[in-house]
């Protein structure tokens, strides 16, 4: 079975716990205004790789996992190659490697279930509180979201809640009160983690000719990301 690549990183820390490598899977149906890789959309992009030889680039990264570590793939929508994903999570579940998927959970399909019962866990990105701002700056409706998360939960898998702060856009009180509450309604919801809204891609769009429609938009205060970290920290 083969997928279609975009790239892949030998040692990430920040796509789940401990030290992992990071397969990051080509195209994605949502177009979220704050991207950082819109050379991720196009489905006929990337390089078309079997399981197999993607396995073979994580079992070369094994001794530096430790108890924590694994393998996370992202993208991307890896959610759109869900059967390549569930073959390539089989064979590291099998070598005893830990598998993370990190998702928009826009999709929930039969292929989308069989990839959730080998997954280890889940980064959930959910993006904004209210349907409105969802669907206006993603192009995904909330209540997919919401019923990716459901399943979620109904199945016991962990999960991690992840949203990015954008200033003026999801960044009051209100919005991550609501986050809070949202996270704090499923078991299966392990942490939420707040990530600063940056704008090191904006050289991506230039060089691809599209417009990033957030240029204007400051980057996120990484004092004021950790405020409202604490906030959510004490509502769960």
């Amino acid at each position: 079975m083969t997928g279609r690549i975009h790239s892949f990183q030998s040692l990430g820390t920040v796509d789940g716990p401990g030290v992992r490598a990071v397969v990051f899977m080509q195209g994605c149906p949502l177009r979220c205004k704050c991207c950082h890789n819109p050379d991720t959309w196009d489905f006929s992009g990337g390089s078309e790789q079997s399981a197999e030889e993607v396995f073979k680039r994580i079992l070369r990264c094994k001794g530096y996992f430790g108890e924590k570590g694994g393998v996370t793939v992202s993208g991307g929508e890896p959610l759109m190659q869900a059967e390549f994903v569930a073959e390539l999570f089989r064979l590291c579940k099998a070598d005893g490697i830990s598998t993370c998927l990190d998702t928009s959970g826009c999709v929930l399909n039969d292929s989308v279930k069989k990839l959730l019962s080998l997954t280890d866990l889940v980064l959930l990105d959910y993006k904004y509180t209210n349907s409105d701002d969802y669907y206006n700056y993603t192009k995904c409706r909330i209540q997919d979201v919401d019923n990716f998360l459901l399943y979620l939960d109904d199945n016991d898998i962990p999960t991690w809640i992840r949203q990015v702060i954008i200033p003026g856009l999801n960044d009051s009180e209100d919005s991550i009160r609501k986050l809070a509450e949202v996270s704090g309604k499923y078991k299966c919801v392990k942490k939420t983690e707040l990530l600063a809204f940056r704008k090191l891609c904006v050289e991506k769009y230039e060089a691809m000719k599209i417009p990033f429609e957030l240029i204007d938009t400051p980057e996120a205060d990484q004092d004021e990301v950790r405020r409202l970290q604490e906030i959510i920290d004490s509502e769960n």
